[in-house]
């Protein structure tokens, strides 16, 4: 019976436009009631509601009178949706196993988005751990460090890493090259603070994906780029270097991103890329190529993992494939994971995590383990930056 009630609130819930996380913005319920009240009486009777919310009926007529009340409509939306948020899983609410330290200043100012949360376990295997870094993405426009938390907790919960996602800030707050200053500063934060908290400063891994994902290849190919560090922090003496990176479909080349089909006009002035520059990238090639990681590489850069969907419609599969090119030309270890038809980001395949594990344990744990390299099968769900 709990079963069919919670089916039938689901009907009214969809007829209403209230369904939640979905990507398309829904109705406002009080236009489908007026929509409803055919006779315009500020009530609707059972023959007026839709199929899927008159079998629903009698739960949602809660003064018993035999009509539907704009009220009643209300309360119910109400009600139904604090249920619904009260069962989501809060993302801020770490696991038992892992302590959370949010909204760490790391460049000795004000900004919100100079901020990164802290990741530590509670029971961890060592006195020292290391580090797994999250940058999250959103065309350097959008995107918050909250999102990392479900990328960093089951690493953290393991108790054999501590883990951090950093915020910084986005393109309507400054141009470049304040998002790789930020980055930086933060990992000298975090370095200069590592002993406070247990983390080996000589283990530090990022992951990043789409924007999140170019900013982690510049943390690892610019390390040697005085240009690059900036001077935010107390902490301007420690270095920026990380360990090894995990690049999941991030630009590259920020020239030669509209070289090759996309959904997006990529030199247009209105593109992520020339407003995160601060101008059309065709027409700032000095700072395009200063932003793009494939510029900078050298032989003494860390180990990469690429994951790239082959059908990214966002961010051409080929920014990957010259960037692993020019990686290995220089002597750089570098593996590119093609995800066959996948798209940009939310890839269906579990073996994805598997090849991000191995990786880890190979350069952050000094495990002796094998990468498989055979491309993986695997589509997309989202296509956002």
């Amino acid at each position: 019976m709990k079963t069919r009630c919670g089916l039938m609130a689901f009907s009214f819930l969809l007829c209403c436009g209230w369904i939640m996380g979905s990507a398309v913005a829904q109705p406002d319920p009080r236009e489908n009631f007026d929509r409803w009240d055919r006779n315009q009486d500020g009530q609707l009777d059972r023959e007026e509601l839709p199929p899927g919310v008159c079998g629903n009926f009698g739960r949602l007529d809660a003064n018993r009178d035999g009509h539907f009340s704009r009220d009643e409509h209300s309360e119910f939306v109400r009600r139904f949706l604090m249920r619904a948020r009260d069962a989501r899983p809060n993302p801020r609410r770490p696991p038992d196993e892992v302590i959370a330290l949010r909204d760490i200043p790391y460049a000795d100012t004000e900004h919100p988005r100079q901020r990164l949360d802290l990741y530590l376990p509670k029971e961890p295997q060592s006195e020292s751990l290391p580090l797994v870094v999250f940058i999250h993405g959103g065309a350097w426009r959008s995107g918050d460090k909250a999102g990392g938390a479900g990328r960093m907790i089951p690493f953290v919960g393991s108790g054999e890493c501590a883990g951090a996602s950093i915020g910084y800030r986005l393109s309507g707050d400054a141009t470049w090259p304040a998002q790789i200053h930020d980055c930086k500063a933060a990992i000298r934060w975090l370095r200069g603070n590592a002993a406070k908290h247990g983390i080996d400063p000589e283990r530090f891994a990022v992951i990043g994906s789409s924007a999140g994902g170019h900013l982690v290849a510049m943390l690892g190919t610019s390390g040697d780029v005085a240009a690059l560090e900036g001077s935010l922090g107390e902490f301007v003496a420690e270095s920026s270097r990380v360990t090894c990176v995990v690049d999941e479909f991030g630009p590259a080349n920020l020239l030669t991103m509209g070289d090759v089909p996309s959904s997006i006009e990529h030199n247009a002035a209105d593109s992520p890329e020339s407003r995160m520059l601060g101008g059309a990238v065709q027409e700032h090639k000095d700072r395009a190529r200063e932003a793009s990681p494939q510029t900078h590489i050298t032989a003494d850069d860390a180990p990469f993992l690429i994951l790239h969907g082959t059908e990214d419609p966002l961010v051409p599969y080929d920014q990957s494939v010259q960037f692993d090119r020019a990686l290995r030309a220089a002597g750089v270890e570098s593996l590119l994971v093609k995800i066959e038809g996948g798209g940009h980001g939310g890839f269906k395949s579990p073996v994805i995590e598997n090849r991000v594990k191995a990786f880890l344990d190979r350069h952050l744990f000094g495990k002796t383990v094998e990468i498989p390299t055979e491309p993986i099968t695997g589509g997309a769900r989202r296509n956002q930056r």
